[in-house]
């Protein structure tokens, strides 16, 4: 059994490991994780290290004969990493607060006991780091959002969200960057575009990147 305040460490079949950390959902948590994914990301059968939130997944040229070994390098690397810290680049992101695709936006009021300007103040007032990229191509868990405006989960997800939706999830916030399913809570919509397999980089934002949401509008 893992003690808890050890890593948890698990095979995904032959191709692939989970790494999930113990510690607090923040920057210098989710640090640590950047600087052991670009350790890893440098050991001989190591096709990719993918930092996600408090975890990181690593996939394998080919399934490594010593999973000991590896296991215990992952725990070394862990127990040494100090924080990186990624210069990225600082995005403004107009946001229109509200509306049809931002509907939830009074439900998240209510809920937080304040009023609908509150949470769109509390909500732009950060500058959000982009902690890792995930659920769908070009999608950004953004660190930082003010525990005033934590929202449970939707119990039950809504089929289809828009993309370019805004939205609170628990303690975190993000940006769908394509219309699907989704368990958060839209308050807003941007135009931006977040993906485009055209583009030498395809994903417009990686981890480091920071994101300031700018209040274009706000619909009652």
């Amino acid at each position: 059994m893992t003690a808890p305040d050890r890593p948890r460490i698990s095979l995904l079949g032959t191709s692939a490991l989970l790494f999930e950390a113990p510690g607090a959902f923040d920057l210098p948590h989710q640090r640590r994780i950047w600087a052991l994914a670009a350790t890893a990301s440098k050991w001989p059968g190591i096709r990719e290290a993918i930092p996600g939130i408090t975890n990181m997944m690593l996939t394998f040229e080919t399934p490594p004969r010593e999973v000991d070994t590896l296991i215990a390098a992952l725990n070394d690397g862990w127990d040494a990493a100090e924080g990186l810290a990624i210069g990225g680049r600082e995005i403004r992101l107009p946001v229109t607060y509200g509306g049809a695709i931002g509907s939830q936006l009074q439900s998240v009021a209510e809920h937080c006991g304040l009023s609908i300007d509150d949470v769109v103040a509390i909500h732009a007032a950060p500058l959000y780091t982009v902690f890792a990229l995930g659920s769908h191509p070009g999608y950004c868990y953004l660190g930082g959002m003010d525990p005033r405006i934590t929202m449970p989960r939707r119990q039950t997800p809504l089929q289809r969200s828009a993309g370019g939706s805004v939205s609170i999830g628990g303690s975190q916030t993000g940006v769908s960057a394509s219309p699907g399913p989704s368990g958060w809570h839209a308050i807003g919509h941007t135009t931006w575009t977040f993906f485009d397999p055209s583009w030498p980089t395809p994903a417009a934002l990686a981890p480091g990147d920071t994101i300031r949401f700018e209040i274009e509008q706000v619909i009652r």
